[in-house]
């Protein structure tokens, strides 16, 4: 198949398919897809490195929660994993009691890694074990929702059997041909989402300096042709970053854009609006922005002086 159909491929969703799914990473997008699973009658298990929250999202779904990442995947046909980082996802999938001592056949990792840390996974995982990148666009409504753009590093046809599982959290599985291209072009689309977060920051503190009201500045950008969904949904968190709960910290920002410039640089592609995107996370961290919202990057471009 060619790479252009493969890219285009949508799933005609299924039912009636039911399969005993593992999930590691109950972050504040991995509750959610746990949730769905659950929902659409997979068996499922749980865990998370902090076994609090793993304990009590089981008590809601009245599922199970494993002691190690081994007996997890013991536990599991599919394993499904939402961690953080590149490190994360190492120390849950290596070792004694990491997933692959156990006996699950299929990983399917959806946090935003790099595309070579998806080689490594492939190059260690036992033999005959299918692995595959599956990183999401959305944010945590739509998590909540099941309405995730998923992005699959594989061709369809590897990916025709955990249909039932993609489908329970995403709207739409686009399948980019290859192992590590899911990751790539996860790393593309945030990179372009925090581009846009640093330029929506200079084109309100540019509309603010002149006298215009932040709310007013606001209507007019998501009135104009260069408002994008990221900007509707994430409009009271701009206007009051302060007021709510952090979907998207700045230290994810950074740690997103450092692997994207890698990336680049690897390739020998140019990146210069990437490169200067990520020095602005890197300076709003170093100021003690990380665990705020990346919203947060408008106060702290008030703050900025020429």
């Amino acid at each position: 198949m060619h790479v252009y159909a493969a890219i285009n491929h949508k799933y005609h969703r299924q039912t009636g398919v039911l399969m005993r799914v593992g999930f590691a990473g109950l972050g504040r997008m991995g509750q959610h897809m746990a949730r769905n699973l659950a929902r659409a009658g997979h068996t499922v298990t749980l865990w998370n490195r902090s076994s609090d929250k793993a304990h009590a999202l089981a008590q809601e779904l009245g599922c199970a929660v494993a002691d190690t990442p081994k007996m997890l995947s013991q536990q599991s046909e599919i394993v499904v994993t939402m961690l953080a980082d590149d490190p994360s996802s190492e120390a849950v999938h290596s070792g004694d009691h990491g997933l692959f001592a156990g006996s699950a056949r299929s990983y399917i990792e959806m946090g935003t890694m790099s595309p070579d840390h998806i080689r490594g996974l492939i190059a260690h995982a036992p033999e005959g074990t299918l692995i595959i990148d599956a990183p999401v666009s959305g944010s945590t409504q739509a998590a909540a929702d099941a309405q995730l753009l998923i992005m699959a590093g594989c061709t369809p046809e590897a990916a025709a059997p955990l249909a039932p599982i993609l489908d329970a959290m995403g709207k739409q599985t686009l399948c980019l041909g290859g192992p590590g291209l899911g990751a790539v072009m996860k790393l593309s689309v945030n990179s372009l989402i925090h581009g846009l977060n640093q330029t929506l920051a200079e084109a309100m503190t540019l509309a603010e300096a002149a006298g215009i009201a932040s709310e007013a500045a606001f209507d007019v950008i998501e009135a104009s042709a260069a408002c994008a969904p990221m900007l509707k949904y994430r409009r009271a968190i701009y206007l009051d970053e302060s007021a709510h709960d952090v979907t998207f910290s700045v230290a994810l920002a950074r740690k997103d854009m450092e692997i994207t410039a890698n990336l680049a640089r690897d390739l020998g592609t140019a990146m210069p609006q990437g490169r200067t995107t990520l020095e602005k996370l890197k300076e709003a961290e170093a100021r003690g922005y990380a665990a705020r919202d990346m919203a947060a990057i408008l106060p702290f471009m008030r703050k900025e002086k020429p």
